[in-house]
């Protein structure tokens, strides 16, 4: 089902958008909805960061562990019981999550709801929990440390070239330590973007096929193609209203965006998991049985051997971030 409407857009609030992995645009639905005393669910990392899951949110303190993508499989728990739950007691609900998240629980409930609102995310593909779980514990190891934050999507240096930043606290001195990996860089991410550790059903994933969201957002790639003047290199969003409900709640926090419309045809174009599966590598079956067996540490060097990046491509980095890092000093950066 093609899209009412499409667009670019970020949120206005620099403070939200940094800490965002796009453009916001959930942190001003979930806002919106929190205002009119509803309730956001939405996925968190688990206290021990071994681990992603659903959670129940009533207030904007319990919001900000609900920003940013969480490349892992997140576990459902009773959620859908506690969002029939709330609908029934007449409450308004904004469900986020992925296509087949949001599709599980439309089935669920068996009937529709006036108050509930449903917001999917573009999925590349959901990685192995059991994957993530070695890695940290592999990089807490290294460190000496455990974690305590984890940010897979910080783009100090770039949206469109983000990385890894891990909080972790020394275990003898409780001195807490953040480290940044770029995606290039980390064996993780590179183990997710070939595509090696995800669900087998998401090489035939049908709900990129069956679409029962109100609304999709998405990191806007390709945006310097589409609408150059939306990119600021702090994140853009591509926003997709998919239903009279989904224009009717768009239409209420507009005025906190900054907006431009755009083909459907535009938006995805750089973007195909909107409506095409990845496809599944023949080192799949080989990854997983790995998996199982070797330390993480023989697994990054069978499946994540480093990409090296263009010595050009460095140094434009550096600069932007010591350009920032000025500009921060003297008050006229972003709010972190």
């Amino acid at each position: 089902m093609e899209p009412i409407k499409a667009y670019a857009g970020y949120s206005i609030k620099d403070n939200i958008r940094m800490s965002s992995s796009s453009g916001a645009v959930f942190s001003s639905l979930a806002e919106y909805v929190l205002e009119r005393q509803g309730i956001i669910y939405g996925v968190k990392m688990s206290a021990d960061c071994y681990s992603a899951e659903f959670t129940r949110v009533v207030d904007s303190a319990g919001l900000v562990k609900l920003r940013g993508s969480k490349y892992l499989q997140a576990k459902v728990g009773s959620t859908y019981k506690q969002v029939r739950e709330d609908l029934e007691a007449d409450k308004l609900v904004l469900f986020s999550g992925t296509g087949c998240q949001v599709n599980g629980l439309k089935f669920f409930l068996g009937k529709d709801y006036d108050k509930l609102l449903c917001v999917d995310v573009i999925c590349h593909g959901v990685p192995s929990p059991a994957l993530w779980k070695k890695y940290a514990q592999y990089q807490e190891q290294k460190a000496g440390g455990k974690l305590k934050g984890i940010n897979f999507r910080c783009k100090d240096d770039s949206w469109t070239e983000f990385g890894m930043e891990e909080v972790l606290e020394a275990i003898q001195s409780a001195e807490q330590k953040k480290f940044y990996i770029s995606k290039d860089k980390d064996s993780y991410m590179q183990m997710f973007l070939r595509d090696y550790c995800l669900r087998p059903s998401c090489y035939e994933c049908v709900a990129k096929k069956i679409k029962m969201a109100d609304l999709t957002i998405a990191d806007f790639w390709g945006i310097n193609d589409v609408a150059p003047e939306m990119n600021d290199g702090n994140g853009t969003s591509l926003i997709l209203l998919r239903t009279d409900k989904g224009r009717k709640l768009f239409e209420a926090i507009r005025n906190g965006l900054k907006l431009k419309e755009v083909s459907y045809e535009a938006g995805v174009r750089s973007n195909p998991a909107e409506y095409k599966s990845c496809i599944r590598p023949p080192q799949r079956e080989s990854f997983f049985d790995d998996m199982h067996g070797m330390s993480f540490e023989k697994l990054e060097k069978k499946y994540a051997e480093t990409i090296k990046v263009p010595f050009k491509n460095r140094v434009k980095r550096k600069v932007k971030n010591m350009i920032k890092v000025t500009l921060r000093k003297l008050g006229g950066g972003q709010s972190a």
